[in-house]
């Protein structure tokens, strides 16, 4: 059973899954074993913050500012990125301890 996605889930790449910048091709990239994914630039901002420390509504909350704009869109894209990747075993997740 795959992780749920939500906005408290402190997401983070397991141990078999590497975001690399590709220099010689100026792109980013996602190894896992026997595969390469290439993520499009969306994808990219939401990864470069999963860190296993912050939820998916701080890297909401983070994007919205940077980018200026609506955190509710960010957030319901990026639990969908997400989801798919964890739905593929490409990220695990805990709950954030939120009292």
């Amino acid at each position: 059973m795959r992780p749920s996605i939500n906005p408290g889930s402190v997401p983070r790449l397991p141990r078999h899954v590497k975001l690399r910048h590709d220099k010689a091709r100026d792109r980013w990239l996602i190894l896992v074993p026997e595969r390469v994914l290439v993520p499009d630039d969306t994808a990219v901002a939401v990864l470069t913050r999963v860190d296993g420390a912050r939820s998916v509504q701080d890297i909401a909350e983070e994007l919205a500012r940077t980018y200026e704009a609506p955190v509710a869109l960010i957030l319901a894209d990026s639990v969908a990125l997400l989801q798919g990747l964890a739905d593929k075993g490409f990220l695990a997740v805990m709950e954030a301890d939120h009292a």
